[in-house]
This record gives structure tokens, C-alpha cells and sequence, in this order.
């Protein structure tokens, strides 16, 4: 797994070697940032679930000025350490090492505000609903956020009060909805 476009590119990503966290192959994470527009003027992600952080450090590769990365598994961050100092732009990032609901519960108390959240988490479907609804509730979404939700392709989900469903990818086993914060 690699960083694909931006400032950041080529570099090899580590990845974890476990069945705990399923890295997002290249070929959906070159689909899913070229279906959001290639490169971004600032702004800021939430990368809730992030394995190896690929999906946050390929944001700020792509333009976004920051990213939080967070992740449950001690191992992940260990790994999403690893391939931040790889961009050898470490004050960029921001690792936290917690349950998704801590950390939403934390970010809202640091007044985090978010233009792009990742959401991956293992039993998809009612989590993702979850953590639409917190982070609206927690007000950690600017007007227009986008939230990219990837499952596999047996996953339904409803679209959250708040939001719109602005499209859906099918790739393979995996489906990526993304979805528009109401304003």
C-alpha cells in the first residue's frame, strides 16, 4: 500500500498484519479521492477508524491542512505512527488512541471542527449511523462536511437525519457511500 497523489506520493505505507483492521486497497482509495475531486484547498479530516492512516495521510497529501487519525488497536496506532513520520510533516497529524465514541466525546471538547470524516469501522452498519448522529449531535461538522462511509457490498445502510446521500460507489466487495452534511 502506498500514498498515491499529492505531495506525499509513492511513499509505501505500513500496514498491520492482523485480521483486526482491513486496509482500503489502492484501487478503491484512488476511486474513492478522485470521485471527491483529486486535491483539496485546506480544511480539516477525521479519519475515525484508521488502520494505518492511510486514508488521513493521503487527504493531507491531496490539500487538506490537517487530519486526526484515530484507532482503538494499540498496533494500528503504532503503525499510523509509523507512516505519519514517512511525511516527515508530523505537526500536520494528530494520533489518538481510543473507542470512536471517546474520541468524537474528546474531539468535541478541543471544539474540533471536521470538512471530511472516513468511516470504516468494523460492524458497519449500525456504527456508521452512530457516529453520523454523534457528530452532528457533537456539532463536529462544518456546513457542507463530506462523510465517505465504506462497507462491503453485503451492508445496507439508511442515510441519517442530517445528511444526503450524494452518491455511491460499488468496487468490487466494497461499497462507498458518501454522504452531505444538511445545512
Amino acid at each position: 500500500m502506498r500514498i498515491i497523489a499529492g505531495k506525499y506520493a509513492k511513499r509505501n505505507l505500513f500496514t498491520l498484519k492482523s485480521r483486526v483492521t482491513r486496509p482500503t486497497s489502492d484501487k478503491v482509495k484512488e476511486s474513492l479521492f478522485n470521485s471527491m475531486g483529486q486535491f483539496f484547498q485546506g480544511g480539516c479530516v477525521l479519519d475515525l477508524y484508521g488502520g494505518s492512516g492511510a486514508l488521513g495521510i493521503e487527504a493531507v497529501s491531496r490539500g487538506y491542512e490537517r487530519a486526526v487519525i484515530n484507532d482503538i488497536n494499540r498496533g494500528a496506532i503504532e503503525i499510523i505512527k509509523k507512516n505519519v513520520a514517512l511525511t516527515r510533516d508530523e505537526a500536520r497529524f494528530d494520533v489518538l488512541h481510543m473507542n470512536s465514541q471517546a474520541a468524537l466525546k474528546y474531539l468535541a471538547t478541543q471544539q474540533a471542527k471536521f470538512d471530511l470524516v472516513f468511516l470504516d469501522p468494523p460492524y458497519a452498519k449500525q456504527q456508521i449511523v452512530k457516529d453520523m448522529t454523534k457528530l452532528l449531535q457533537l456539532e463536529l461538522l462544518n456546513d457542507h462536511a463530506l462523510i465517505v462511509a465504506e462497507t462491503d457490498d453485503h451492508t445496507d445502510i439508511a442515510t441519517p437525519t442530517g445528511y444526503s446521500l450524494s452518491k455511491t460507489h460499488h468496487l468490487g466487495k466494497t461499497i462507498v457511500r458518501f454522504y452531505r452534511k444538511d445545512v
